[in-house]
């Protein structure tokens, strides 16, 4: 069965609606973030907004702190008619926050024993303040906290309510800006701890949408805190045969994409990661709108494999492509204003590094149609062998083009991973699952044709004198 017109027209509308919450959200949160760059360089100094960057992107760097189990979730409450009363749901929601639960303790214990043994600046690099290892302890243990809320965030995602969970992102920032605000009003020495705001106004967000996906599937949240703590009597369900290849990609793709601030930090130094943290930090709005539209097309096409559904992501592919070209080619039109602006005319991006995350924008927007079209057992599987080969690619490149091109070097690197590695290697594998899918319905039609025109089906043909006359 394919996707009548009407399906897409609906699908682009809730993929349009997503991208535009979020380019609202990070319009007003992206000026709101400018002036909290701008009060950390102009207060705290350019050492403390490189600790900052620093700190900000161990989150990136754990992203598999829920074990990939937000998969499941997602994929549960997507393919189910009411998630309110499945007890599919019920179980798959229970089963995941036990997970993340002990996640948290894993981290926070991680955090304390690298703060006792005096190893974050051996681990982070030379751009690490000496006194940054009591906040980077208190970073971790705020994002482990904030863990559990992601379960929300899926839910949401899983209900169709991308939307709703990009709404509740607005928080962010000005939660930011208010607590660095007080701490230059009062006059408080918090260069070291600006990353703990960051956390935390995150992990505002978070608790927001598991409020709100506690009312959207009530009461089977109330069911899951009530049923938590008794494993024997309330067993989950078996979430490991979807969590754990997109377990392994959680654990592999932050050492292939998100280590570009350690590899700076340790082979070219503070100013070079100044410059890539405020390049990184533009470039990340459209990033993040670009990913939000692509996490709309999960339910999407969960749904279509529900139903026996086939639908290409090409055209999702090249709209995503062409649309990343021309935020990024806008960006790099405004951005020496923007640069002076937001940096007080301390930082310059030069050329190279603009064009460097330009391309990098327009691969991982062609990749995110793709890689949701691959979010069942045998698409996540295929996923495991090409990304553990980008991770030696990634850092050779980085090794090679650092000491040529500076930051610019170690994005070119993930670009070219990513369009190797993920978007080509992706591709191939779409084009054989389609044809499979394909040959399926068309085997399951010709099957149903065959015996609704079966001779069985019509009645017997009438003998002797009982005929019509």
């Amino acid at each position: 069965m394919s996707v009548s017109s009407a399906a897409k027209k609906q699908q682009f509308r809730a993929v349009g609606s997503t991208a535009m919450m979020k380019v609202a959200v990070m319009g007003i949160s992206g000026f709101i973030g400018i002036l909290t760059t701008r009060m950390i360089i102009s207060n705290f100094g350019t050492e403390a907004y490189a600790q900052y960057g620093l700190l900000v992107s161990l989150g990136s760097l754990l992203p598999f702190a829920d074990l990939g189990v937000g998969t499941a979730v997602i994929t549960a409450v997507a393919a189910s008619r009411n998630p309110a009363e499945d007890d599919v749901v019920r179980r798959t929601v229970l089963t995941a926050f036990r997970i993340v639960l002990l996640s948290t303790v894993v981290i926070s214990l991680g955090a304390v024993t690298l703060t006792a043994l005096g190893l974050w600046r051996p681990l982070l690099g030379d751009a690490m303040t000496a006194d940054g290892e009591w906040p980077a302890m208190v970073v971790m243990i705020v994002f482990a906290i904030g863990v559990p809320f992601g379960i929300g965030q899926c839910i949401l995602v899983g209900l169709g309510r991308t939307t709703r969970q990009i709404a509740n992102q607005f928080v962010v920032s000005p939660t930011m800006f208010l607590l660095v605000t007080l701490s230059v009003a009062l006059a408080v020495p918090a260069g070291s701890w600006l990353a703990v705001y960051s956390y935390a106004a995150n992990g505002l967000a978070g608790a927001l949408c598991l409020w709100q996906a506690a009312r959207l599937v009530r009461p089977q949240l109330r069911r899951v805190a009530r049923q938590l703590l008794r494993p024997h009597e309330y067993p989950g369900l078996k979430v490991m045969d979807v969590a754990w290849p997109m377990l392994v990609q959680l654990v592999v793709l932050p050492f292939a994409m998100g280590s570009d601030r350690l590899m700076l930090s340790h082979l070219s130094g503070s100013p070079e990661l100044v410059e890539y943290n405020l390049a990184a930090q533009l470039f990340g709005i459209i990033l993040q709108t670009i990913a939000a539209a692509g996490v709309a097309l999960w339910p999407v096409f969960a749904k279509n494999r529900a139903t026996s559904t086939v639908q290409s992501p090409w055209q999702l592919c090249l709209l995503f492509g062409l649309g990343g070209l021309i935020l990024a080619a806008g960006l790099c039109l405004v951005s020496p204003w923007v640069v002076a602006f937001v940096s007080d005319g301390k930082i310059n991006l030069h050329p190279p590094l603009l064009l460097a995350f330009s391309a990098y924008v327009i691969v991982q927007a062609a990749k995110y149609p793709l890689g949701m079209y691959m979010t069942d057992v045998r698409g996540l599987r295929f996923q495991i062998g090409p990304i553990i080969a980008m991770v030696p690619l990634k850092i050779g490149l980085s090794l090679l083009l650092i000491p040529v091109l500076g930051a610019a070097g170690t994005v070119w690197s993930t670009a070219l991973a990513v369009g190797l590695c993920q978007v080509l290697a992706n591709v191939w594998w779409i084009r054989r699952d389609l044809d499979r899918r394909r040959a399926a319905v068309d085997e399951a039609q010709r099957v149903a044709t065959a015996a609704h025109n079966s001779p069985s089906d019509n009645p017997a043909p009438m003998k002797g004198r009982d005929r019509t006359p």
